[in-house]
């Protein structure tokens, strides 16, 4: 059973991390569009179907997998730093995922004030964030 755990875990991170770098890529786009216009009411529909019918439910699917794997299995020894770190980031990344949900009803509220430099700056946050959780996790650093 583990393997499969495993497995959806990591399926569950891919789908997440998938969204959380293009979700701002669309953020940098809809915030050239004129307020009310055919483009951006597309991309109104296009940020909350991903954010709703992917993203969300993939950081749920994660953080389920994950504490099944961290609490399930008995095999994560919490006395290592880098299990620490990971959790860390995994909080940090899921703060993210709830800054995109409030950016995201900005736009839905035709209330954005911010521009598409804003957006090309936090696209980077989460790969960042998955990089840090990699290592921790592949590397044990300490």
């Amino acid at each position: 059973m583990y393997e499969w755990v495993k497995a959806l875990h990591v399926i569950s991170v891919i789908a997440w991390m998938a969204g959380m770098m293009y979700l701002p890529r669309l953020f940098v786009y809809h915030a050239d569009c004129a307020v009310g216009s055919e483009k951006s009411e597309t991309f109104k529909v296009m940020e909350r179907r991903l954010y709703r019918g992917i993203m969300t439910p993939a950081m749920i699917a994660t953080w389920i997998f994950g504490l099944w794997l961290a609490f399930g299995f008995g095999i994560v020894d919490f006395s290592q730093g880098w299990m620490w770190l990971k959790a860390v980031m995994v909080i940090a990344l899921s703060g993210v995922h709830g800054l995109y949900g409030s950016l995201l009803r900005a736009f839905q509220q035709d209330r954005n004030t911010r521009s598409h430099k804003f957006f090309r700056a936090i696209n980077e946050i989460p790969f960042v964030i998955a990089i840090v959780i990699v290592i921790a996790v592949i590397v044990k650093p300490f």
